[in-house]
């Protein structure tokens, strides 16, 4: 036998041998094996099988056919080799590309089935209630969760899935330490407190109303469970449970970190904080808040508002345009300080108005004052077209500023609850982030400006451009936001909306006079200036 004819046997013999193994692992035709197997021990070629005993690629190919889809490929392969002179190299090689593409379509099937599954285990809408007192040297955590936000544990169930209380208390602790323990973060004075004890989980019908006071929920959850007899679902229930955290005093300062968003799609939590000296504090917030101050001391608060300010002004894209569209045509020092100072002064006013609850609290007044801000942003742009100059545009930025304000005391009034005793500090607080956000940006403005009219485009032009640019994205803002308006009833006249009335039209005409005294003082000092440049 030459060189090449030997080669070419060893070939054969390895393609047999995988294209042998292949046929054993789909459990077909032994027979056939059989002799395929018999040329490992042969240098004859492949169409030469046993003395007398031909390879019957038609009867192969038969057998195939009744396979998978993946079967049903190999047979077409065996008759497209049998019809090229029997080489088995070409049909190895499409075994493999077979074998390959099927263990990744398993394996894209298998990701799809497991993401899907996913999906539809998370619970939509989560509603969590939370007590949390301290009592000596220990601090009680009581909560109530759905069951079905427990994700991913197995409670023991019988029938078509009715809950098996007698054996769900292993359970229901499991949920507990991974679900409740592994996700409420716990502080005093600084340091983290150790993981806490289960003292009692037990399982409560959605209709129990034992969580609308602190007695009433312990002496339930420490009560006798539900009676087994019971046909309840266990996707519809609720866990109940006390963890008790050990403490170095129960007048210590507490925080909490509830990280609860995970929970489900929407999660709200209502939590009562019951400290010794009385006077229950009540939190509702929604996914997760980050840390809760429960008693914050005023710098804490303080801190807390500080950032919460300067992210809202970074994160409000109506506000940022607002102020883009106040330094495109004023650049200069002088101008510029008198514009944001005036804004400034203003959105402080509607701030401290809505947080002492000065403004109506009724559906249609938030998306009034969001078209509203569509409406300043459009008409800032127009006017930077037009043209302005510093003593109308410090006067319209003021009132403005009031519009603007109350759209930041939004976010504001919900976040007032994290302020403690400490109202007038937060509200401080929140007033300088905002600032400190104002001012990073016009630093970053004014000199990109400057850059943009000194090499690009000539001032006037690019004030029109920017500011046509600014007036087509309010404009559409302002459909969309009058639109989710006039979704809303209108007031009717009653003698509490014209109490309203009278007093919004007092503050406005205080306003006015305040503005006019400060525009006749504007207007001497500038006189004042002008007259002592002309010497």
């Amino acid at each position: 036998m030459t060189h090449t004819q030997g080669s070419d046997a060893r070939c054969q013999r390895h393609t047999v041998e995988e294209f042998a193994a292949s046929l054993e692992r789909n459990h077909e035709s032994t027979h056939v094996v059989r002799q395929l197997l018999a040329i490992r021990e042969s240098s004859r070629p492949a169409t030469e099988v046993t003395r007398g005993t031909p390879l019957d690629f038609s009867k192969v190919c038969a057998q195939q056919s009744r396979l998978s889809v993946q079967k049903e490929s190999v047979g077409v392969a065996c008759r497209r080799a049998a019809c090229s002179g029997g080489s088995l190299v070409r049909l190895g090689e499409g075994l493999t590309i077979l074998r390959k593409a099927a263990g990744g379509m398993a394996m894209f099937l298998g990701f799809l089935f497991a993401v899907s599954a996913t999906a539809h285990d998370i619970p939509a809408d989560v509603r969590i209630n939370a007590f949390l007192r301290p009592t000596g040297q220990a601090l009680e955590l009581l909560i109530r969760v759905p069951l079905l936000a427990m994700q991913d544990t197995d409670f023991p169930t019988r029938g078509p899935g009715y809950l098996d209380v007698s054996r769900a208390d292993e359970a229901l602790r499991n949920a507990a330490k991974i679900w409740l323990i592994g996700n409420f973060d716990l502080y005093e004075n600084g340091p983290r407190l150790a993981p806490p004890k289960i003292v009692h989980a037990r399982v409560s019908l959605p209709s129990d109303r034992s969580f609308t006071s602190y007695e009433q929920a312990r002496s339930h959850v420490a009560g006798p469970p539900l009676s087994d007899d019971l046909d309840l679902y266990w996707n519809q229930q609720m866990l109940d449970v006390l963890l008790q955290y050990q403490i170095g005093s129960d007048r210590s300062a507490f925080a909490i970190h509830p990280r609860v968003d995970r929970f489900g799609q929407k999660v709200s939590t209502a939590l009562r904080f019951l400290p010794p000296e009385g006077g229950a504090r009540a939190f509702e917030f929604h996914g997760d808040p980050g840390l809760v101050y429960l008693d914050p001391r005023w710098y804490q608060a303080a801190l807390n508002f500080t950032a919460s300010g300067f992210l809202h002004i970074l994160g409000g894209i109506d506000h940022l345009l607002f102020l883009f569209c106040l330094v495109i045509p004023f650049r200069q020092l002088k101008p510029l300080a008198i514009i944001v100072t005036s804004f400034t002064v203003a959105h402080s006013i509607s701030l401290i108005a809505s947080a002492f609850n000065f403004v109506p609290d009724a559906l249609w007044f938030p998306p009034l004052i969001e078209t509203l801000i569509a409406v300043t942003i459009v008409y800032m742009a127009l006017e930077n077209i037009i043209g302005s100059n510093t003593q109308r545009r410090w006067i319209v930025t003021f009132a403005f500023g009031i519009v603007h304000g109350f759209g930041f005391s939004f976010l504001l009034r919900e976040s007032l609850q994290f302020a403690g005793d400490h109202l007038l500090t937060s509200l401080l607080a929140f007033n300088l982030g905002i600032e400190i956000g104002q001012l990073m940006l016009l630093v970053m403005l004014v000199p990109a400006l400057g850059l943009l009219f000194r090499h690009a485009l000539p001032e006037r032009l690019g004030i029109i451009i920017l500011s046509a640019l600014v007036a087509h994205t309010g404009w559409h803002w302002m459909v969309e936001r009058g639109e989710q308006l006039m979704q809303f009833p209108f007031p009717s006249l009653d003698a509490a909306f014209l109490a309203g009335a009278m007093r919004g039209l007092m503050a406005v005409l205080i306003l006015a006079a305040g503005v006019s005294v400060a525009n006749g003082v504007m207007r001497r000092w500038l006189h004042g200036e002008k007259s002592f440049a002309g010497r």
